[in-house]
């Protein structure tokens, strides 16, 4: 399943339509990230209102780059008249405009930015597949290359903020924690894919009884190997909801990654990422779905 919300309604006939759609997006992604960095600075949150200002000048930076090309190219500024069709929706904030301030993070913020960009990368690669003149399929690969480098740097970002919050939660001694607590997370998850697998359809229900399966295994992997990990994973109650367990558990993954040294150790939990990762892939993008169709 794509990552976008729809495909959409009609194939780029023009670089002019190119450079317009490529503005419009640009344009609509640094006007809401402003909007919500006025909001979280007039509801008392600097440091996340930095983070989005941050984010709003990278997608300017991003619009003044389109521009120049178009100047470069056909000699004038994207013009939002060549758009022919109405655009699938590319940008969604996540509810991020109207919660609390308190209940956000650099962390949260960073992940809606990065599925913002992967969505993004999603939509040129689709034009670039779709494209009928060659020069309109080489200007969308490069608007899809130029999306996977911005999605790239975001989720470093997001790993950054993510070692910084998790630093913030550490209460215990920094003795380090066992993989059993992330067995325990890995069981969790299987107790919530087993019963969505009996009711979805048959061509799906392996794929998601295929996944409970693993953490399964990996949980009596980690219970019987345990990995030494850096500091502690907190004791907050896991999230009931597979997607943002699966996420953490990839992010969890990729932290022991960063810290560990022990050669065998490291190559297990770099397998157990790799399977983690593409674990979030397809749940992220198929499972919503599913859902809809349950019943």
């Amino acid at each position: 399943m794509s990552l976008l919300k729809a495909e959409p309604s009609g194939a780029v006939k023009s670089l002019e339509e190119l450079f317009a759609i490529a503005s419009a997006m640009e344009h609509e992604a640094a006007t809401r990230y402003a909007e919500i960095a006025v909001r979280m600075r007039l509801e008392g949150n600097p440091s996340l209102a930095e983070v989005f200002e941050r984010l709003s000048a990278d997608e300017q930076g991003h619009l003044d780059s389109v521009a120049a090309w178009s100047q470069s190219a056909k000699g004038q500024n994207p013009d939002p008249t060549a758009i022919r069709w109405k655009l699938p929706e590319a940008f969604d904030d996540e509810g991020v405009a109207t919660t609390d301030p308190k209940l956000l993070s650099a962390y949260r913020a960073l992940s809606m930015a990065v599925r913002n960009e992967e969505r993004a990368f999603a939509f040129w690669s689709y034009v670039a597949a779709h494209a009928e003149a060659p020069e309109i399929q080489d200007a969308a690969e490069a608007m899809a290359h130029e999306e996977l480098g911005h999605v790239s740097i975001l989720r470093r970002e997001r790993r950054n903020a993510f070692h910084a919050e998790r630093r913030k939660l550490r209460a215990g001694p920094a003795d380090g924690t066992t993989g059993k607590d992330l067995a325990a997370l890995e069981r969790h998850l299987a107790d919530l894919l087993a019963p969505l697998a009996t009711r979805v359809a048959p061509q799906d229900s392996a794929r998601v009884k295929g996944f409970a399966d693993e953490a399964r295994r990996h949980a009596q992997e980690l219970d019987q190997f345990p990995i030494a990990l850096p500091g502690n994973l907190g004791r907050g109650t896991p999230p009931d909801d597979p997607v943002s367990l699966a996420e953490l558990l990839t992010d969890l993954y990729l932290e022991a990654g960063d810290a560990l040294r022990n050669e065998e150790a490291l190559a297990r939990v770099q397998a157990l990422a790799g399977r983690a990762i593409i674990r979030l892939a397809w749940l992220r993008a198929d499972l919503p779905e599913l859902r809809r169709g349950e019943g």
